[in-house]
């Protein structure tokens, strides 16, 4: 049997500088897997979705390795926060707030998503 993808008009936005930026359609964010975003000013945003369906969205770059690499990395939960584990040295970041979980000292920026 084949399944046929899911078709939406909505897309998936981050707030930048005031206004809400368009980085993709929400159909392209499969549950668990993390997608990359080149923004205006050259930076990048990892876009997640999780398996209930909610969107985060967080800096790419690994502060660890200075790495544009996190919307590649394995997610998961912990203690009930949603997190997302970098593919080159496993340090984990909370979705929800940026945090890492494993050096309380390092943080990456997080976006503000919605869909419209």
């Amino acid at each position: 049997m084949t399944l046929a993808p899911e078709t939406t008009d909505l897309k998936v936005q981050l707030a930048l500088d005031g206004d809400w930026f368009t980085v993709c359609d929400l159909s392209m964010l499969l549950p668990g897997r993390g997608v990359a975003a080149l923004l205006p000013d050259g930076r990048q945003a990892a876009i997640f979705r999780d398996r209930s369906g909610e969107l985060f969205a967080i800096d790419n770059r690994d502060p660890f390795t200075g790495a544009a690499v996190l919307s590649r990395g394995l997610t998961g939960s912990h203690q009930g926060r949603p997190f997302v584990a970098s593919p080159l040295l496993k340090q984990r970041f909370d979705l929800a707030s940026g945090q890492c979980l494993d050096d309380e000292t390092v943080q990456v920026a997080v976006y503000k998503v919605r869909t419209a």
